[in-house]
């Protein structure tokens, strides 16, 4: 165990997270997602996971660590469901708070269609697959910077 570090962020996902530079996007999705076949093609190579946990509180703990990007307008975007894009769910209302509170501001989640999420899934640094059941619990994240200490 380490001190101020969320247990869920096991010594994998912690690697990942310290090797994405400024840009880079991680993929955090639910049990349903193609996880696998999907990572094989990013960057890492292989699936990361946090089972034990659903996408909310996979989201608080990558987020207590990591800052989104200040230089886009949607750091982090979520996936449409299928035929009505407008409809944000109930777990993805859920990660947009765990987003907000991160960020300590209103931050606009965005939306990817399904498929095209597919494929920005592939160019991801990593995919992160949960234990999440509910549908559409994924999510892009692109990773920030933090300012120089003081």
């Amino acid at each position: 165990m380490l001190k101020k570090i969320d247990p869920l962020l096991n010594a994998d996902v912690l690697y990942a997270l310290r090797a994405m530079g400024h840009g880079d996007e991680l993929v955090l999705c639910d049990a349903n997602f193609p996880a696998d076949a999907i990572a094989r093609r990013t960057v890492l190579g292989k699936v990361l996971r946090i089972d034990g946990a659903g996408t909310k509180e996979a989201a608080r703990a990558i987020l207590s660590v990591m800052a989104l990007d200040t230089a886009v307008d949607t750091p982090a975007r979520r996936m449409e469901v299928v035929g009505e894009p407008d409809n944000v769910l109930p777990v993805q209302q859920e990660v947009q708070q765990e987003i907000n509170r991160a960020e300590g501001r209103e931050c606009l989640l965005g939306s990817i269609e399904r498929f095209a999420f597919y494929d920005v899934a592939r160019t991801a640094y990593c995919v992160i697959a949960t234990g999440e059941r509910r549908f559409y619990g994924c999510f892009v994240f692109r990773k920030g910077v933090l300012a120089p200490e003081a």
